[in-house]
């Protein structure tokens, strides 16, 4: 009788020892879910989500580029000489989280970006009445395009201008 009395050599077994196993298994199940949860965050904010916020940035670029050049081209009249016109043209405040620039280079139209991947250059299909093209845009500003005859030769004048910037030159 003495032997049922006495714990075995060893440590305490018996019932105490059951009701940690639950506990200890499911810290085991609840750790390595948090494992697996900071490693797919680290997989995807490390390389797959910035990956994919250049190319849509590239993306919403080209956009852009597109539609500046379209409205540009609008606003221009292919038979008049003599005309004032002054258009608004809509434009995202940023691309990828970054203020940005259009601006003019000859006869086209050039998406200036912090990020390098992101960016372009769009021609400019404008009649041959048209003899300069200049300004520029900031993607944090109202953009307009503002097309008038020159006085000196009968062509017309293409400017992107900010509309805060008063009246046209």
């Amino acid at each position: 009788m003495d032997s049922e009395r006495r714990p075995p050599k060893g440590g305490r077994r018996g019932r105490s020892d059951r009701a940690v196993s639950p506990v200890v298994g499911k810290a085991l199940e609840a750790s390595i879910v948090v494992l697996y949860v900071g490693l797919l965050s680290a997989t995807l904010y490390g390389g797959v989500v910035p990956e994919y916020r250049t190319a849509a940035g590239a993306e919403v670029g080209e956009r852009v580029l597109a539609q500046s050049a379209e409205r540009v081209q609008q606003a221009v009249p292919t038979d008049a000489r003599a005309v004032r016109v002054r258009a608004e043209v809509s434009l995202p405040r940023t691309i990828k989280g970054a203020r940005y620039a259009v601006r003019t280079d000859n006869r086209s139209l050039v998406l200036a970006h912090p990020d390098e991947r992101v960016g372009g250059r769009v021609a400019l299909a404008l009649p041959e009445t048209v003899e300069s093209v200049s300004g520029e845009w900031s993607s944090g500003e109202r953009a307009v395009v503002v097309v008038r005859g020159t006085d000196e030769t009968g062509g017309l004048a293409v400017r992107l201008e900010s509309a805060e910037e008063g009246p046209t030159r």
